[in-house]
């Protein structure tokens, strides 16, 4: 595993503004709503049946408890609850009159006489007779006057309903509907629901994604809609992106991280006549001790296809390279480099520690185990097993076993600053706040020229609202850093003090200066791109939070992560839709937020 598994770091810069995801998967727009405490996610939402989804128009006057008169224009439903004497009369006849009768007669005639048809129309799909009743929507629609939008989206719930569903009619009914009505919800969630059953997802988004914001967030099923065809679009997207894209290293910030989870090892020692790849080994060893990623990707590749003499610098080379492969996504690639490396040295810990971690990335613990397993019956003292190890059982939520672990790896060298870390955290996500802290605060005096127990104890802080505490070991961390690395230091500390500044002060300025500096130090720090995207929803700069999404899509190591960037860069560019295509609701979203009629 990487680096200590507390409070994410990317998990708090994508959901720091996030006390309801809405802000996020729906935007500004829906953020003001936010304000107003509109649940946007529900764990239930109660569905409506097939029959129940025509629009009827049945209003009742409660003050007077009598009905009340519909027209053709009631946007409310198609049914007109009262209709005149004659057109009652009419009814059973109406389907004999030829067209030159209908085209005699007047505008209001023809209307009552197209109502009459939907009414026959509602009745044959209440009978489940959907062709039937879509013909009867077709002869509203053609003698009307003036044709209803509800008479294109109730035909268009007929092609819905039809086996198979007719999708691209539903579209098309859907379209007229709406041209005619550009509000109208149902007709923008029945084609959203034809785009879904086409696989155009992206289009379905915006749709679904209008209906939640223009039924004011109170349909959950909606709003459920929106959900699902995020994933399955982010889900899709991802998987057809990573296939077609070229393996690239991830940031600075995130392969120095992966790194230190490991001791340090001595440099092997060249034989006494060295092949020329036993030297180049030894090249990229050492741009991997000075930090020079590049490098060792291209010594690495350089040292094996030129050959290395010795079984052990071979194992070696094959466990770095597999490591890089890992880094940058190809996990079949690295696995087959460090089984090949296991094969030669089937004592090599580091290749079965990390081979583990590949079986974690495909989401195979028992496999991992095993290699843990074989590890300690190799290398029973090897400390860096137990820290791994504890890793993953943190992941899997075992706190108890996993500080165990951490503790046995600490017993085997107290040296690694890292296990006290882990346990504390372990502590902390088990409940033990108490012992978590005073691990820290024993960790911190054991290594005070370490940034990373200032760092981490400072997110738990940050986690109990205890904000200035948590800035100060910010900037404690970020001074060692600094000490450490003037060139190249961890830009974390910075990105965690911007969002401790956010949810302290609300500074957002502060926020992004910190995220500005650390993309200074570290272009390609996923955190620091995540959090500027997060902040620019916030001040309603929705083009360049779809840009910052962009960018953190690209960073993307693996396709969870990718999946998981799609999802925000999709919801928000759904969001810049809605402003761009109903302008006018930013202020009646600002009037719910206020409370005002």
């Amino acid at each position: 595993m990487a680096s200590p598994s507390a409070p994410s770091f990317l998990e708090r810069a994508q959901d720091f503004v996030a006390e309801n995801k809405r802000a996020i998967l729906i935007g500004t727009a829906a953020a003001v709503v936010a304000a107003g405490g509109v649940a946007y996610y529900a764990s239930t939402s109660r569905q409506r049946t097939v029959k129940g989804d025509l629009e009827k128009g049945e209003k009742k006057d409660k003050k007077k408890g009598k009905k009340k008169k519909g027209t053709p224009k009631d946007s409310q439903g198609p049914i007109l609850e009262e209709r005149k004497t004659t057109v009652q009369e009419a009814e059973a006849d109406v389907e004999k009159l030829s067209a030159e009768e209908i085209a005699s007669k007047s505008e209001e005639e023809r209307a009552e006489i197209a109502a009459t048809f939907k009414q026959k129309g509602n009745n044959a799909y209440k009978s489940s007779n959907y062709s039937q009743a879509a013909e009867y929507y077709t002869k509203a629609i053609q003698i009307s006057p003036k044709p209803e939008s509800t008479f294109y989206s109730n035909r268009a719930a007929c092609y819905v309903n039809m086996s198979p569903p007719q999708h691209e009619k539903v579209i098309e009914d859907c379209n007229e509907a709406l041209q005619l009505d550009r509000t109208y919800v149902k007709a923008l969630n029945r084609r959203a629901g034809a785009y879904e059953g086409l696989g155009q997802y992206e289009a379905a988004l915006r749709d679904f994604t209008a209906a939640t914001i223009l039924d004011k967030f109170q349909n959950q099923s909606t709003a459920a809609a929106v959900e699902r065809v995020l994933k399955k679009l982010s889900t899709e997207k991802a998987a057809e992106i990573i296939k077609g894209r070229e393996p690239r290293l991830p940031s600075h910030t995130f392969i120095s991280a992966y790194f230190a989870a490991f001791r340090e090892r001595p440099l092997p020692v060249l034989p006494e006549t060295p092949a020329q790849g036993d030297e180049t080994l030894l090249l990229a060893l050492q741009a991997l001790k000075a930090s020079d990623y590049p490098h060792v990707v291209s010594f690495v590749n350089e040292a094996i296809d030129q050959g290395i003499s010795t079984a052990e610098g071979k194992a070696e080379a094959l466990n770095l390279r597999g490591t890089f492969k890992f880094l940058m996504g190809d996990v079949e690639g690295a696995k087959d480099d460090l089984n090949e490396s296991i094969q030669l040295i089937p004592s090599f810990t580091q290749s079965l520690v990390k081979i583990a971690s590949v079986h974690m990335e495909q989401g195979d613990p028992t496999t991992a185990f095993q290699c843990f397993e074989d590890a300690i019956k190799h290398n029973p003292n090897d400390p860096d097993i137990y820290y791994h190890r504890g890793q993953v059982l943190f992941i899997m939520s075992d706190y108890a076993e996993a500080s165990q672990n951490y503790t046995k790896s600490s017993e085997l060298d107290e040296t690694f600053v890292f296990s006290h870390i882990q346990l504390a955290v372990a502590q902390y996500k088990s409940g033990k706040i108490a012992n978590s802290m005073a691990t820290f605060r024993r960790t911190i005096k054991s290594f005070p020229n370490r940034s990373e127990p200032q760092n981490y104890y400072g997110e738990l802080l940050l986690d109990q609202g205890r904000f200035e505490e948590a800035i100060e070991k910010f900037d404690k961390a970020i001074e060692l850093e600094k000490l450490k690395s003037p060139q190249s230091p961890n830009v974390l500390s910075l990105v965690n003090k911007g969002l401790a500044l956010y949810q302290w002060k609300q500074d957002i300025g502060a926020a992004e200066r910190c995220c500005n500096e650390a993309l200074r130090t570290d272009p390609e720090c996923e955190a620091a791109v995540a959090t500027l995207a997060q902040l620019n929803l916030q001040q309603s700069r929705i083009e360049k939070a779809v840009e910052m999404f962009e960018r953190q899509a690209e960073l993307a190591r693996s396709e969870p992560e990718l999946a998981n960037a799609l999802t925000y860069q999709y919801a928000s560019k759904s969001q810049l839709d809605f402003i761009q295509n109903y302008p006018e609701m930013a202020e009646q979203l600002s009037q719910i937020a206020r409370g005002m009629p």
